[in-house]
């Protein structure tokens, strides 16, 4: 009995653990592994609740939201901006009051060259009107279609307009350098201007009336031959061009034609 007992002592342990493998391995058989899948699954169920992202459904409704987010942005954006362009319209005599139109069109390629405006001859628009924004001078309608209409720019590298200082009344040409710059080429060598000074178009301008507001004196180059030059920044938003304003050609200038190659 001791000789039994001391050999339990030793074995039976090792007969335990035999007896639980074996044992284990009989319900695997008999169950096909459902019974340890399910207590795994119930082990493991509560952390990837915790540590999974959202539901496909989840990630669909949030996308709906942001999207609607986007979109209730924009049209606030719009709605500033527009209530401003009208805002600046309604200051107009009510005889000379202009078109509002949004920039629909804009290649990359012609960026600074021409943009295409939502409104055309339906809404009244001819070729050689006037363009406008906050800050003044855009540019002048090109072409039109009954629903469209194309501007040249200004800071279009053919764009030519006349233009003076304000301050001194020193004239000459504005040249578009295709960017939110253009270059104003004095008539005299040696002009009356500063930086910082206002420019203007003037009464030597054929597509434009005089007055309307160009941009400031950046910078002076008094050495460049054969006549001085200046940097100007531009007023208008050239860069980022959303709502102008469209104005009929002055009546003095109903003679001249009607697409210039350049326009003064």
């Amino acid at each position: 009995m001791v000789t039994i007992r001391r050999w339990w002592d030793r074995k039976g342990l090792q007969i335990g653990l035999l007896a639980l493998v074996f044992g284990s391995a009989w319900i695997l058989r008999q169950t096909q592994g459902e019974l340890v899948l399910e207590t795994y699954q119930a082990i493991t169920r509560p952390l990837e609740m915790l540590q999974s992202g959202p539901t496909p459904e989840e990630r669909l409704r949030d996308a709906r939201i942001l999207e609607l987010q986007t979109r209730i942005e924009d049209l606030e954006s719009q709605k500033t901006k527009l209530q401003a362009l009208l805002g600046y319209v309604e200051k107009e005599p009510l005889a000379s009051r202009p078109t509002p139109a949004r920039v629909i069109g804009r290649g990359a390629d012609q960026w600074w060259q021409q943009v295409t405006l939502n409104r055309g001859t339906n809404a009244g628009i001819e070729e050689g009107f006037i363009v406008k924004a906050d800050g003044g001078l855009v540019g002048l309608v090109e072409s039109v279609t009954p629903n469209t209409s194309r501007v040249l720019l200004i800071s279009d590298l053919k764009s030519q307009v006349g233009v003076l200082v304000s301050r001194t009344a020193a004239k000459g040409v504005l040249r578009g350098d295709s960017s939110a710059e253009a270059v104003l080429e004095f008539y005299e060598k040696v002009p009356n201007a500063k930086v910082g000074d206002l420019v203007s178009t003037s009464t030597y301008s054929q597509k434009f009336p005089s007055g309307l507001a160009v941009g400031r004196i950046k910078s002076l180059d008094l050495k460049k031959l054969p006549a001085s030059v200046a940097k100007i920044e531009l007023f208008p938003p050239i860069r980022s061009l959303d709502w102008v304003a469209v104005y009929p050609k002055p009546e003095n200038q109903e003679s001249a034609n009607q697409v210039p190659q350049k326009s003064k």
